[in-house]
Parts: C-alpha cells; sequence; structure tokens
C-alpha cells in the first residue's frame, strides 16, 4: 500500500512523472493503432493505411525512446533529465518523422482516404479528439515549468501528435457529412493541412535548435 500511495502522490506533485506515466501509458495504445492501420493497409492495399501505420509505429518508439532513457536517469539519480544527445536523436528523428507527413497530409487535402465511419463514431471520434488536443496545450503550456529537456520534448511530441489526429477529423467529417460535394471543400483542407504541418515543423526545428544549443553550452 505504501508504494501505491507514494505512485499516487508523486503523480499529484510531479508534472513531469506524471508527463512520462502518461507517454508510457500511450504506448500499447499508440502500438495497437500502428498495427491495425497496417493490417488495414494490407488487407486493402491502402497507401493512406500504410503511411499512417509507418507513422505511429516511429512514433511510438520515439516515445520509448525518451521515456527508457527518462527512468535510466532517474535510476542513477542524475535528476535533470541528462542525456543531451538522446534529446538531439529524439529531436532530428521527430523532425524527420514530421517530414514524412507531407504524403499522408497530401492525401487527406486530396480527400484520398477511406473513411468507413457512420455519423455517431465521427462524433465520438470528434470529442475524443477536442480533449486530446486540449490535453496537449495545457501539458505543451506547462512545458516551460519544467527544467528536464526530455520532458519538454515529450509534451511537444503529444501536441504534434494531437494536430495530426486533429487533421485526421476533419477529413472524416468532411467525407462522412459532405458525401459528393467534398472536392468542394479542397481549399479548406489545404489551408488547415498546410498550416497543421507548418505548426509541427517549426515545433520540430525549435526542438532540435534547442538541442544543438544545450550542446553548445555544455562544458
Amino acid at each position: 500500500m505504501s508504494i501505491v500511495k507514494g505512485f499516487i502522490d508523486k503523480w499529484k506533485s510531479d508534472y513531469d512523472f506524471k508527463t512520462v506515466i502518461g507517454a508510457f501509458g500511450a504506448l500499447p495504445a499508440t502500438v495497437f493503432y500502428a498495427l491495425y492501420n497496417g493490417f488495414l493497409g494490407i488487407h486493402h492495399a491502402s497507401l493512406w493505411h500504410g503511411t499512417m501505420c509507418i507513422y505511429y509505429i516511429l512514433l511510438a518508439a520515439l516515445r520509448a525512446l525518451i521515456v527508457a532513457a527518462e527512468r535510466r536517469y532517474a535510476a542513477r539519480g542524475t535528476g535533470d533529465g541528462g542525456g543531451r544527445g538522446v534529446y538531439i536523436t529524439a529531436s532530428a528523428l521527430l523532425l524527420l518523422l514530421n517530414l514524412s507527413l507531407i504524403v499522408p497530409i497530401s492525401m487527406l487535402v486530396r480527400q484520398q482516404t477511406p473513411v468507413d465511419l457512420t455519423l455517431i463514431p465521427a462524433i465520438a471520434m470528434a470529442a475524443y479528439t477536442t480533449y486530446k488536443i486540449t490535453m496537449a496545450a495545457v501539458h505543451l503550456r506547462r512545458r516551460r515549468t519544467s527544467a528536464d529537456a526530455l520532458v519538454k520534448l515529450l509534451r511537444t511530441i503529444g501536441f504534434i501528435d494531437a494536430l495530426v489526429s486533429v487533421l485526421t477529423l476533419q477529413n472524416t467529417l468532411i467525407m462522412v457529412n459532405a458525401r459528393g460535394d467534398a472536392h468542394t471543400l479542397l481549399p479548406l483542407t489545404a489551408l488547415t493541412g498546410g498550416a497543421i504541418w507548418l505548426a509541427a515543423l517549426l515545433l520540430s526545428v525549435s526542438a532540435l535548435v534547442r538541442g544543438v544549443r544545450m550542446g553548445k553550452r555544455a562544458p
């Protein structure tokens, strides 16, 4: 019981700890979603599902890399998140991951993605995505309160993940509701798709630049 109480107390008082545990808890769901998209990609010969499978596998691997590093530094008792090398590596991988989004985003903009949902599941997806983007924004805003660079990067990754979810939701709602008139919304999808992709790129470039500056300041 003392272990459980200690965990709960730390969860309530240590926001960095909560961020790392939350990222660790999200790993199984991310891997499952990646495998689900992989199955659909193979079964339907779908480029969209195939690219999303690769995206979420890499996203899970990136989060796992950071969580493992955090646990390693915690075990050593360094307390500062330590590894500048891990941070720079993870930031570079995040930038490459976001650059790879150009393929699925271009498919979203041109509405070349398969959508098999009805209105009710689409509404449920909208509610979950709203919650996801709200929490990710809160975490990102609290990024400055942490002295741990890897925790800050986890929050950035979570926000970018939420932005991608917004794009997917937009496409789903358009395809479910617009039916044959979906092509008339091409300017809107192009604008939002480009804006979200640019935001993801800027966040990842900013993280990489921060890592390089950390290395230059190191003794």
